[in-house]
Formats: structure tokens, sequence, C-alpha cells
């Protein structure tokens, strides 16, 4: 039976990632800061463990315990609302090194077993806004951006032994916690000369009708592990699909 590494499992597109492909007969191992946070029911198939993309050692107790793997979905990240100018360094760090050392170090860890086998998929959870530049979003988008080309190129090495990387490229999700734990966890002080401006622009953006939702990103993910002619960058999402066009125009 195929088995699944899904990182940020614990609520969001993890949690839907993982709920998809145990509904399709996938071993699926779901990974989380915290389990106790875990709202996956217990289940065959399923193994929940503890894993912090930005430690080494969880994720080499993660990745050990896991056993082999004939995919990784890295999916944990955090989010970043803000101007550049009210952005604390120290919480720019901590977004690069989940967003985009964590997948590093976990696509590092995976990789080896898959070369051996001469097999496997690495899914990178990215963004649609990478297709196009959003104000109060350049740092979370940089990271992303540096996902996408991580994974690109990644894919020429991986071809070499018959293991295949993609991206899937999720819109705005109002209904998940991204928005919340952006906020929370990373800081939302945005200097007074930018209030004005950001507070107009996000209200805009709640208004929109055009949003993903979880199970648009599954299926996405889905497409990316089970069809080997997927293209490299799936959108995700009515609205990620409208900016891919226009980036494709």
């Amino acid at each position: 039976m195929p088995r699944i590494l899904v990182t940020g499992a614990s609520s969001g597109f993890g949690l839907a990632i993982a709920q998809t492909f145990l509904s399709e007969g996938w071993e699926v191992v779901a990974t989380m800061r915290d389990v106790n946070a875990n709202q996956l029911p217990a289940t065959d198939g399923l193994e929940v463990l503890p894993l912090d993309v930005t430690h080494a050692q969880s994720i080499n107790s993660a990745i050990a315990a896991a056993g082999p793997l004939h995919a990784l979905v890295n999916n944990a990240g955090v989010g970043m609302l803000n101007v550049l100018e009210g952005a604390d360094i120290g919480k720019v760090r901590e977004l690069f090194e989940t967003n985009v050392i964590g997948a590093f170090a976990m696509t590092k860890a995976v990789l080896p077993q898959m070369r051996e086998r001469r097999a496997g998929v690495i899914v990178n959870v990215s963004s649609s806004v990478t297709l196009k530049p959003f104000p109060a979003l350049s740092i979370y988008s940089a990271s992303k951006a540096a996902l996408n080309a991580f994974t690109e190129s990644l894919a020429i090495e991986a071809a070499l032994f018959g293991v295949r990387t993609r991206l899937v490229l999720p819109g705005s999700a109002p209904a998940t916690s991204f928005g919340k734990n952006a906020v929370s966890r990373m800081g939302m002080d945005i200097p007074e000369p930018y209030t004005d401006f950001v507070h107009d622009y996000l209200a805009g953006l709640r208004s929109s009708t055009e949003v993903t939702t979880s199970e648009n990103v599954a299926q996405a993910v889905w497409q990316a592990v089970t069809n080997e002619n997927s293209p490299m960058r799936i959108p995700a999402g009515a609205d990620a699909w409208t900016l891919a066009a226009r980036d494709a125009g």
C-alpha cells in the first residue's frame, strides 16, 4: 500500500490532504508540531507523528518512524501580512526557516530512500501570490518564490533517479487558519503611514468571490502525486486559476 507523509497536517490544507489520501486507501503519516492539535480520527492506515520542520532532530525522528515513503508533501508553513517597514527581521528569519529551509531539510531527508528505489514524488505547497505582486505580502511571496525555484531546479536532479517533484499553488483561503496565524504568529504591526492603504486592500481581498477551499488544494496535491503527466505547477482554487491564466497570457 502506498504511503505518504504530510507536514502541517493539524488543520487547513494539510488536514484536507491527509483526509483525501486516507479516503483513497493510502497509508498516511500526518505530522504536526503539536500532536494534541490533531483533528484526524483514528483509522487504519493513519499514523500521527510530532514534527517541527525547523529542527533537525525532529525531522530525523519523524522520518525514521515513518518508514518507507512513496510521497512527501511539504505543506507546513507560516504567513506574514505586513509591509516591509513593519516586519520584524527575527520573524522574517523564522518564516524562511519554516517555509523554505524546512522544505529543503525534509526533502533532503527523504530523497535518499526514493533515489535508492528509483521512485517517489515530492510535492511542495507554494502559493498563487508568486504569480502576481501583492502588497503586504512581499516577504511571504519571497519565501514561496524561493520554494518554486528550488522545486523546479530539484526536478532536474531528482528525475535522474525516477523521482518527481511538483508545485501546488493555492489561492486565498479565508476558511482556513492561515490569515489568523499570519497575524498572531508572525505579527501585523502596520506602520501608521501604510495603515489606510493596507486595511482597504485587505477589505477588498475579503470581499472577493473567488476563493480557494482546502478541498481544492487536496485535489491538486492528489493530481500531483498520482498523475505522472501532471504539470510542474498546479493552481488550486478559482482565484489561483485566474491568476495562472493571466500569467500565461
